[in-house]
């Protein structure tokens, strides 16, 4: 079970296997920027500093390029823990969320 760690370092959560980042994120009651949830509009873009992932599904080039991909940048909302990973979050925080809300968004993820 890959473990996901928030660069600030005071957030690590488990991922299930084949769970998305977003999905681990809101499964762990915290939010974090959400758009589509489909790999469409790139709003849920972090840097991966540490790790890999893969995408299950697919992700559209004209959202995450593979110059991106070679740079780190990864799309939580398809994104998939192989292995321990870290992030560093763009331009927002993370937020604690309700459990009932985080289980409704859990639900909706994907």
């Amino acid at each position: 079970m890959p473990k996901l760690t928030v660069d600030s370092g005071d957030v690590t959560v488990d991922l299930l296997e084949d769970e998305t980042i977003l999905e681990g994120l809101y499964r762990n009651g915290f939010a974090y920027r959400v758009g589509c949830r489909r790999g469409g509009c790139a709003i849920c873009k972090v840097d991966l500093l540490q790790g890999e992932v893969v995408y299950n599904r697919p992700v559209a080039e004209n959202v995450l390029t593979e110059s991106e991909m070679a740079e780190g940048t990864c799309l939580t909302c398809r994104a998939v823990a192989v292995t321990d990973v870290r992030i560093a979050l763009r331009e927002d925080n993370l937020r604690r969320v309700s459990s009932l809300m985080a289980l409704y968004a859990a639900t909706r993820t994907g």
